[in-house]
């Protein structure tokens, strides 16, 4: 007896779906437009929840922002649900390319700065979690540069359509908790009331099962920061 070999096994959307209904108890044949018209809006929706279940480390990237001297805001792309890390590079031109870390600030912290127009070596930003977001910095940028904000980004999970075979924007690790959800969310439309606390436990199950998993698997370290005490 031999095993595969192969590592590709996928499930489009639409097969997500079908196995939703699968555990919802509502055969194939039962399935009208309708059904998946709603399959379509729940996924959706549950993939929209998913981003508010942060840190989704495979949705994350390092984005790249040039800055300009005497601009201290910037847009971000409306995907980009949160910053996770920060750093600013300085290359004027020499072999050594500098990076500094830049600590995130909130609302409040930067509504304290008396002048907020200071140009210098960017230190902190301000992430406004806005519809159309933007990120604020502070020093504003001088000339000492050029300088470049990298930023380690979680962007949102990208749409759901069940048509043209989509595959989800998901790992492999986490397909069972998609269709998992997906039938507890169809379960509250199509399933018998009976079901539906099964439902909800195997998709809080399959959801913890791959939380568990989504980390970085290193040692956490604490270092305190007493420097703005002093200052």
């Amino acid at each position: 007896m031999t095993s595969s070999g192969t590592y590709s096994f996928s499930l489009s959307y639409g097969e997500a779906v079908l196995a939703a209904f699968a555990r919802t108890r509502n055969r194939l044949p039962e399935l009208r437009q309708e059904h998946f018209v709603n399959a379509r809006r729940e996924l959706n929706l549950l993939l929209s929840a998913w981003s508010n279940k942060q840190v989704n480390l495979w949705k994350v990237e390092l984005i790249s922002q040039a800055l300009t001297q005497g601009t201290a805001t910037y847009n971000v792309d409306p995907s980009v649900v949160m910053i996770l890390d920060a750093y600013r590079t300085v290359n004027n031109g020499t072999a050594q390319q500098v990076d500094n870390y830049m600590s995130p600030i909130s609302r409040t912290t930067y509504a304290t700065y008396a002048n907020k127009f200071t140009q210098g070596p960017p230190t902190t930003y301000w992430f406004d979690r806005l519809i159309s977001p933007t990120v604020t910095l502070w020093p504003v940028p001088d000339g000492a540069g050029p300088y470049t904000m990298n930023y380690y980004a979680v962007r949102q999970v990208q749409d759901a359509g069940i048509a043209s075979g989509e595959t989800p924007d998901v790992p492999y690790r986490w397909l069972d908790a998609l269709v998992a959800d997906l039938a507890y969310r169809l379960g509250l439309i199509y399933a018998e009331a009976t079901m539906l606390p099964l439902l909800k436990g195997q998709a809080a199950l399959a959801w913890a099962d791959a939380a568990e998993q989504d980390t970085e698997s290193v040692n956490m370290k604490i270092n305190a920061q007493l420097g703005t005490y002093y200052d």
